[in-house]
């Protein structure tokens, strides 16, 4: 018995299933029966038919009203009775045939899935069987090959050294793609598409702030589907905004329709950071894209919303400095706080960017009330954006006065301090759930010199938990930026493996999904030094010391670039127009193919981590 299945990502309702049974030492009388079978007591059967090969089920969901409809037909190859039944539940039809000794029977399953919550049942059911009418299981089986060969052609991480690791890199990337490839303008959830269990298959700032960064590079049409539904849910953020007193738009927590679906959390209701994170993902796919027709309707709806909620969020300071209070950064350890640093910084982006672009698209920005004046006010919030600063330790706060927090006291067999601490006690002490100061240190880099990262890095490294599966990837990133590469290596280790290993023991409620697309972040922007605070590409490029090489593709305003890290740097142009890029701040033009040196790291002492937090650090290969 062979079977061989496929998930359409090149038809979105098509799914097949190719089934072969071949006696081998005798004859055999065969039964296959194929089924669609729903026992799910939310679901009340609407229609339900099978004749032939072909079957159908429409069901409606008690609650909320939506259809549903799952159709399938049939492909024999070979001699066989067929059997048809169905009920509200159940459809499915039975083929039985005697078999001589390597005489195969084969069967070919299609089936087409729909569903809406406005047409009706038969429509839906008109829809499905329609779809099912051009499928045919080598076809699909031919375009799913050539999908997944452009895919991968494009996504792959290579890595010389470490065949674990690449290995984990790549079912990362799996996940990616196929939580992503046909979402065609739906969220992203935080557990991809591998289970319900883990936040009941809500979209979160992870797929802003992880997913997306990946995608724009990789596969660019679904980053802008993604955007478009952030876009089509602007109504139910324009309520959240006016029911919280703000202006423009403020986006949920986390939703799957566009509503907020958490009840008042502080460390998710003040979490106004994820406008920023939205406003940067469109900002970051137009820089990467010059999607122009993109920024001047969705893009410029987004920027304008988010910054009008800044807008009215924050307030002047009698010293003149632009403040924002009672907000959570990406820290849900570190609760309703004067000035995050991260969320200030990526306001002010989000100010700025906003902007910029009414400014390069003045009829569709006056189309949105937006006038001179507001964009005085922006740029003015911007430029007077408060940054808090502890200069007896100089380091840079995570918030207002939050160097002078209560210590917290590790102890190295704590583990998943919310589980075993209030939150009232966790909220006013030095301790963090995952990388915050230290993700404005990767996404805002332009704000820091060199220095600043590097003992802001050491500071907010040993009083971080990691209690968040989002932490190593960040904290990997910037620790290969500021020199400590085989820790960068230990955290990419500790992300791409999250799954494989069940590190976190929750597994079976779904993948890591932003941890995974951490793990490219951490290749891509840890060790390539990928940065695009602006309009130009940059890489700083370092390779650890477990490895011999990284080879990677990023797509650039229609160029695709392979970089391959060793004991240089390549730049080798596979597609597109020659670029431009800097390279440890030499600026270079990428013709074919480049090759260039690689500068020292800087030297640091290497950071400690709290009791018993070390990432992993594994020696097989």
């Amino acid at each position: 018995m062979r079977s061989t299945r496929l998930v359409s990502l090149t038809q979105r309702a098509i799914a097949a299933i190719r089934y072969e049974v071949e006696p081998i030492d005798g004859p055999a009388r065969i039964v296959v029966q194929s089924e669609l079978a729903t026992g799910d007591p939310a679901l009340q059967g609407e229609i339900h038919r099978a004749e032939g090969v072909r079957a159908l089920l429409v069901h409606r969901t008690r609650c909320s009203g939506v259809c549903l409809a799952a159709a399938m037909h049939h492909t024999v190859d070979g001699k066989a009775d067929v059997a048809t039944d169905a009920e509200p539940d159940l459809a499915r039809v039975t083929f039985s045939a005697r078999l001589q000794p390597n005489e195969q029977l084969r069967i070919d399953k299609h089936l087409a899935y729909g569903w809406s919550a406005t047409r009706s049942p038969s429509a839906l059911r008109d829809q499905v069987e329609a779809a099912l009418t051009q499928a045919r299981f080598d076809e699909l089986a031919a375009a799913q090959r050539a999908f997944l060969d452009r895919a991968w052609e494009l996504a792959d991480v290579e890595l010389d050294g470490d065949p674990e690791l690449q290995q984990a890199l790549r079912f990362a990337a799996f996940h990616i793609i196929q939580a992503s490839a046909r979402a065609e303008r739906r969220p992203i959830p935080a557990k991809g598409l591998t289970g319900t269990g883990g936040y009941s298959g809500h979209t979160m700032w992870d797929m802003d702030s992880y997913t997306l960064p990946v995608l724009t590079r990789i596969a660019p049409e679904t980053a802008r589907d993604a955007l478009l539904w952030r876009h089509s849910t602007l109504d139910h953020a324009r309520e959240r905004a006016a029911e919280l007193d703000l202006d423009g738009v403020s986006f949920p927590w986390r939703t799957i329709a566009g509503d907020e679906c958490s009840g008042y959390w502080p460390a998710g209701t003040a979490a106004f950071h994820i406008n920023a994170d939205v406003a940067d993902a469109v900002r970051r796919y137009v820089a990467a894209t010059g999607d122009e027709a993109f920024e001047r309707e969705a893009g410029l709806d987004l920027l304008v919303g988010t910054a009008r909620l800044w807008h009215s969020l924050g307030r002047y300071d009698r010293d003149g400095s632009f403040r924002i209070g009672n907000v959570t950064g990406p820290d849900e350890y570190t609760a309703l706080v004067e000035n995050n640093t991260y969320t200030n910084l990526m306001a002010a982006r989000n100010l700025r960017a906003a902007a910029d672009a009414a400014v390069r698209h003045r009829p569709r920005a006056a189309a949105l009330g937006v006038d001179d004046d507001e964009l005085a006010g922006w740029r003015k919030a911007a430029e007077a954006m408060r940054v808090p600063y502890d200069a007896e330790l100089q380091i840079t706060q995570q918030s207002e006065g939050f160097t002078h927090l209560r210590p917290w006291t590790f102890d190295e067999h704590d583990r998943t301090l919310m589980h075993h601490n209030h939150y009232v006690r966790l909220y006013g002490a030095q301790v963090l759930k995952q990388a915050d100061l230290v993700h404005a240190l990767y996404v805002c880099g332009d704000h820091f010199s060199p220095e600043q990262k590097a003992r802001d890095f050491e500071y907010y490294e040993r009083i971080n938990v990691r209690d968040s599966s989002l932490s190593a990837p960040i904290q990997g990133i910037v620790a290969a930026e500021v020199g400590h590469l085989d820790l960068a290596y230990a955290y990419l280790q500790e992300c791409a493996l999250i799954d494989l290993e069940d590190h976190s023991g929750n597994t079976g409620e779904g993948v890591h999904l932003a941890a995974l697309a951490g793990a490219w972040l951490v290749v891509v922007a840890g060790f390539g030094g990928l940065r695009d605070h602006g309009d130009e590409l940059t890489f700083a490029p370092r390779r650890p010391s477990r490895l011999t090489g990284i080879s990677f593709r990023v797509q650039h305003r229609g160029r695709l670039i392979r970089v391959r890290i060793a004991e240089t740097a390549a730049y080798e142009l596979l597609e597109g127009e020659p670029l431009e890029l800097v390279h440890h701040g030499e600026r270079v033009t990428v013709r074919d193919r480049l090759e260039l040196k690689i500068p020292d790291a800087p030297i640091h002492p290497t950071p400690a981590q709290p009791p018993g937090r070390e990432p992993p650090r594994r020696n097989r290969t």
